[in-house]
C-alpha cells in the first residue's frame, strides 16, 4: 500500500492521516493478505540480485548480481563468509561442486568458470556468446548453457571441453534444464518455441508452444514433468505424451523463477514486472500454499535448499531474503509509506 505525501512542504497531494488509518484499518481486515516476512533480510547486497544457489548441506547460500560479484552467507543467521569479483557481467546462474568445495558460475559476459569458497579461480572457459542461463551436474559431468545467440551448448564438467552445440532458437535463450536421473535436458527461447530431448540424442523435439514465452524451466523431481514459468500462468508438459496444461497463479505478472521442492509437491515462484511476489504453489493446480514478504522491485530468482528447509529470493531491489521454512515468523501486513517525487 503506497501513501503519498508532501515533500519538504512542496504542493504534493497530502493523504489525511485519518484517511490514511482507515485505509489500513481495511487492509488489516483482508484487503490486503498477511505473509510471512524473512527470518534473514539482507540488503543492499548487489546492484541487482540476479542468481542464488545453495550447497548440498543447506549451511550456505551463494548471491550473485549484476555487477558480476558472488557472494556466501553462512546459515541460519546470514552471515558473509567470503565474497569476489567474479565476473563482468551478471551472473546467470551458479552451482556448488567437489562436496560444497567449490562453486561454478556463469555469466553475460559469456564465461563459466570455477572457484574454491574462499574466491580462487581455478579454471575459466570462455564461450562464443553471452550467457543467459546454465545449469550444471556432477553426476553427468556435465555444463548446460544457453546463450544470447540462441544455441545451447554442452560442456564437459571435468576440463570445460565442448561436447554438443544446438543452434535451437531463433533470438535469445530464455532457460535451460537437466535432470541427471534419465539424462533430459530442456530449453526456452525468446521465439516462444521450448525444445526437449535426452543426453546423447541429436534431435531434439519441439513441446506445444505455451501462449507466452517460458522464462523459467524445471523438470519435476520424477522426470515426468517439464514445468516453465511465463505471463501470470505456469506450463505444464506431461512428457510422456508432451501435452501442455496452462496453470493459473495469484502472480500479476512474469513469473520469472521456479524451483521445485525435492518431494515434487512445492513449487516456489518469484513475479517480475508489476510483481515482485514469492510464492509456495501447488504444482499439480497453480493454487497457493503460503504467501511470503514480496520484494520492494522486480524479482528475479528464487530457490529452495536441497533439505526443503531454506527458502531464499532475490531482486532488483539488491535484496537476499532467507526463510526458515521450519522457523517462520509470525504473519504480517506489510504497509509502506512513500514520498511523492
Amino acid at each position: 500500500m503506497i501513501f503519498p505525501r508532501s515533500r519538504g512542504g512542496g504542493n504534493a497531494p497530502v493523504l489525511s492521516w485519518a484517511v490514511a488509518a482507515l485505509i489500513a484499518v481495511l487492509c488489516l481486515a483482508g484487503c490486503a493478505t498477511p505473509t510471512v516476512p524473512p527470518n534473514v533480510a539482507l540488503e543492499d547486497v548487489h546492484n541487482n540480485g540476479y542468481a542464488l544457489a545453495f550447497d548440498s548441506r543447506s549451511s550456505a547460500l551463494a548471491s550473485g548480481g549484476s555487477e558480476g560479484r558472488i557472494r556466501l552467507w553462512h546459515l541460519p543467521e546470514g552471515r558473509e563468509i567470503a565474497g569476489w569479483k567474479a565476473h563482468t557481467d551478471s551472473l546467470q546462474g551458479m552451482q556448488f561442486l567437489d562436496q560444497d568445495r567449490e562453486l561454478l558460475s556463469a555469466a553475460y559476459d559469456g564465461t563459466v568458470a570455477l572457484w574454491t569458497r574462499d574466491g580462487r579461480l581455478v579454471k575459466r572457459l570462455v564461450t562464443p556468446s553471452p550467457v543467459t542461463d546454465m545449469v550444471a551436474d556432477e553426476t553427468a559431468g556435465l555444463i548446460v548453457t544457453g546463450h544470447r545467440d540462441g544455441h545451447v551448448r554442452l560442456w564437459r564438467l571435468k576440463d570445460f571441453s565442448p561436447i554438443g552445440d544446438l543452434a535451437l532458437h531463433r533470438g535469445a535463450v530464455r532457460a535451460v534444464a537437466f535432470r541427471a536421473g534419465d539424462r533430459q535436458l530442456a530449453s526456452s527461447g525468446t521465439d516462444g518455441r521450448v525444445f526437449y530431448w535426452h543426453l546423447g540424442d541429436n534431435t531434439p523435439h519441439a513441446l506445444p508452444a505455451p501462449p507466452t514465452d517460458a522464462w523459467s524451466l524445471a523438470f519435476a523431481p520424477d522426470g515426468a514433468v517439464l514445468m516453465g514459468g511465463g505471463w501470470f500462468k505456469l506450463f505444464r508438459w506431461r512428457l510422456a505424451d508432451g501435452s501442455l496444461r496452462i496453470l493459473p497463479t495469484p502472480h500479476h505478472g512474469l513469473v520469472k523463477s521456479i524451483s521445485y521442492s525435492r518431494d515434487g509437491r512445492r513449487l516456489a515462484t518469484i513475479g517480475r514486472q508489476t510483481d515482485s511476489s514469492v510464492y509456495l504453489l501447488d504444482p499439480q493446480t497453480g493454487a497457493v500454499i503460503e504467501r511470503f514478504q514480496p520484494h520492494e522491485l522486480c524479482g528475479t530468482y528464487v530457490s529452495l535448499s536441497p533439505d526443503g528447509r531454506y527458502l531464499a529470493s532475490t531482486s532488483d531491489d539488491a535484496s537476499v531474503h532467507i526463510w526458515d521454512l521450519q522457523h517462520p515468523l509470525p504473519k504480517r501486513v506489510f504497509l509502506q509509506i512513500y514520498q511523492a517525487p
